[in-house]
């Protein structure tokens, strides 16, 4: 029996912005992910404290405000450093083309901009991850 993936939403930084955040979390939920949201400006810390406690198969970050350029890169700084490598890490979110790019580089493995079709998130999802068996 496969578990369902788990997807961490967080919201980091000071943007109070969080509709796109919870359209999506509801998207990934119907479509039978398990979702935590953490909630509106949480840290990078934070974020990843999630992920390691609820044994996270993707972090989906949304950030409007900007600051992609500092938290994305602090994010995958702290996978690293605790061992999750293995944590699929998607971003959405205004984030200008030349950034989409270093934000790759840097080992974020998707970047959806406003618009994105939540089916197409869903399925980069669901084909990036592979779900561990179950032990029952």
């Amino acid at each position: 029996m496969e578990r369902k993936i788990r997807v961490v939403i967080g919201k980091p930084g000071l943007d109070g912005h969080d509709r796109g955040a919870k359209v999506i979390a509801r998207a990934l939920r119907d479509a039978g992910m398990e979702v935590i949201y953490t909630g509106l400006r949480q840290s990078p810390e934070q974020i990843v404290q999630v992920a390691l406690q609820e044994d996270a198969d993707v972090i989906g970050l949304s950030i409007l405000s900007g600051a992609h350029s500092h938290i994305c890169p602090r994010v995958m700084q702290l996978l690293q450093e605790k061992g999750l490598d293995d944590v699929l890490v998607v971003v959405g979110g205004i984030i200008p083309e030349v950034d989409a790019a270093k934000l790759k580089e840097i080992g974020i493995s998707g970047v959806f901009q406003p618009g994105t079709r939540m089916q197409d998130i869903i399925a980069f999802i669901q084909q990036h991850v592979r779900p561990q068996v179950q032990e029952i």
